[in-house]
């Protein structure tokens, strides 16, 4: 009622945004220059076909890591594959990729120092507890049904993938979240008391361990040196599980292939589709973003402190 009532005169000064000056203006008055400042889409991304394939293949080679995982538990609960073979390949893959690293490391940061001896002495002594805690292992979850295992098991490995670090762009490699790690150390304890002999059940925990501990962060590093790299551990990955899982299942082989496909070429094709109707708007009305600056006395005390050294 009351904006219906007023009546523009064009001898009135102009309307103002401030609050504190008291204006012939209603107080739900709109100008017509009110949206003179508004902006659509500023910090909208547009995103590349192709290089959302290339960044989709983080999340299919997580995935490629579970599938895997499973399909090495499956063959060794069925006595195809002994535990003493994945013991050995386990520990030869993990020699080979820290040596890769070691030397990679070596010529591209000129700060890099790494000791090597307190690296072995660590490793070792892990793997000797774990051999001592594989009896007690193996008997944890004795009196829990297969059922529940199961589904248990399930769960994780979502946590596992849901909560996993997919971060691309980087200066330094991370470790992936510790929520996402447990969730699968606890997957694979579950799936290793379903075991026969202690010594596959060491085996499955130690490559547990290798798999989804250290093998994300070297993964990380090669995405980092080359997109090639990336390209070729993607594919080697998905034809890993064809292979280990085609005897298993061929349904199962079948419906990863389709997933894999689904998750690499559609899903980034859909999300560049949907993106047209993102619609997001700017203006005076936002809140205020204060830029905060380094204090002066800080920034004297580090220059000192360059300068003492």
């Amino acid at each position: 009622m009351y904006l219906r009532e007023f009546q523009y005169n064009p001898h009135s000064p102009p309307w103002q945004k401030l609050l504190w000056v008291k204006q012939n203006y209603p107080d739900n008055y709109v100008d017509d220059t009110f949206l003179d400042e508004l902006q659509r889409n500023v910090n909208v991304i547009t995103y590349d076909y192709w290089a959302t394939v290339y960044e989709s293949g983080v999340i299919t080679q997580q995935i490629s890591s579970v599938i895997i995982f499973i399909a090495l538990f499956i063959y060794l609960q069925s006595n195809v594959m002994s535990g003493h073979y994945l013991i050995w390949a386990g520990s030869l893959s993990t020699g080979a990729g820290y040596i890769f690293w070691d030397l990679i490391m070596l010529k591209t940061r000129n700060d890099y120092e790494f000791k090597r001896q307190r690296v072995v002495k660590s490793a070792f002594f892990f793997f000797i507890t774990l051999l001592g805690l594989s009896p007690i292992l193996k008997t944890l979850t004795e009196k829990i049904s297969d059922d529940t295992i199961w589904a248990l098991t399930v769960i994780c490995f979502l946590i596992h993938v849901l909560f996993h670090d997919y971060s691309t762009q980087m200066n330094t490699i991370k470790i992936p979240g510790s929520m996402s790690t447990n969730a699968a150390i606890f997957a694979s304890v579950l799936l290793a008391s379903r075991l026969e002999t202690n010594t596959d059940v060491f085996g499955l925990l130690s490559f547990a361990v290798e798999w989804f501990s250290l093998f994300p962060i070297f993964k990380r590093h090669l995405r980092s040196l080359s997109t090639k790299v990336q390209v070729m551990l993607t594919l080697t990955m998905l034809l890993v599980c064809v292979v280990l899982f085609f005897p298993i299942s061929r349904a199962v082989a079948f419906i990863y292939i389709l997933g894999f496909i689904f998750l690499t070429f559609i899903c980034p094709y859909w999300l560049i589709f949907i993106q047209k109707y993102k619609n997001e708007i700017h203006g005076p009305w936002d809140e205020a973003r204060p830029k905060l600056q380094r204090p002066k006395r800080n920034l004297y005390r580090k220059k000192n402190i360059k300068t003492g050294s």
